[in-house]
């Protein structure tokens, strides 16, 4: 099944990171998240962002750790999802999707799967999630 929707970022607050004893030439960062979700996907979602990111050259890693609450075409329930991106300026690379195995309560009890994020050139933040219940 395939659930889609938007979403936007109603907070980013950066959070202390540990203050590493390895330099490097991009510092890394940690912050907290609350997303707000429309469409085949509704609700919330809370999550723990760190990165590693040129804002000059636009190039960077992140890593994302989710938890959502809400529903995916009306089936309602709470789970984890990871996620990660490499870009090289324009282009992005090694992207990666995954809905935490055994993470789903409710009616999402025994999610599984994948997804992706996209931004639209107007900033429009687009989600899908491909996923199997085993209920």
């Amino acid at each position: 099944m395939r659930a889609s929707g938007t979403f936007q970022v109603a907070d980013f607050t950066p959070v202390p990171a540990h203050n590493p004893q390895i330099q490097t030439a991009v510092p890394v960062g940690v912050a907290t998240m609350d997303k707000t979700y429309e469409g085949e996907v509704v609700g919330r979602s809370a999550t723990v962002f760190t990165s590693a990111f040129n804002e000059s050259s636009g190039v960077g890693s992140y890593v994302a750790m989710e938890s959502f609450d809400g529903a995916l075409n009306g089936r309602a329930g709470s789970f984890n999802f990871a996620h990660s991106k490499t870009t090289l300026g324009e282009s992005p690379q090694d992207e990666f999707f995954v809905i935490v195995p055994g993470s789903g309560t409710s009616q999402l009890t025994g999610i599984s799967g994948t997804g992706g994020i996209k931004v639209d050139a107007d900033g429009t933040h687009r989600i899908w999630f491909d996923y199997e219940l085993d209920q």
